[in-house]
């Protein structure tokens, strides 16, 4: 009888460490998730500024920004096509930055809400 309840001791902390691997593994990749995500967004927030602010388009930074904001746009680039230059960009990269908080907000829901749930 000993045995058994050391088995089942044993069994259960197996389940218990199993389960808290599961949740540390879902919320490390929901955080990643939202670090790219949120990276991605104030990427394409900081190109709005930029061009709003209208800084020097020679400048490294400026031209690093608009380089990474443009492969992170997802295809939103000429979606609005305003008379104004700077119209266009706040409307087509906003949109995308917002895509992109939403997709990563999505995305985190999902994972939690069906990553979590394992065999017993």
């Amino acid at each position: 009888m000993p045995a058994e309840r050391g088995s089942d001791l044993a069994h259960a902390q197996n389940r218990m460490t199993r389960q808290w691997s599961r949740v540390r593994a879902v919320r490390i990749t929901t955080t990643v998730i939202n670090m790219v995500c949120g990276l991605f967004a104030a990427v394409l927030a900081a190109h709005i500024v930029m061009v709003i602010g209208e800084a020097n388009p020679a400048n490294g930074v400026a031209s690093f920004v608009r380089g990474f904001a443009a492969a992170v746009s997802l295809g939103f680039d000429d979606l609005f096509t305003p008379d104004s230059p700077k119209a266009r960009i706040l409307f087509n990269y906003g949109l995308a930055a917002l895509l992109w908080l939403a997709l990563g907000a999505l995305i985190t829901t999902l994972i939690r809400r069906f990553a979590r749930r394992g065999p017993d």
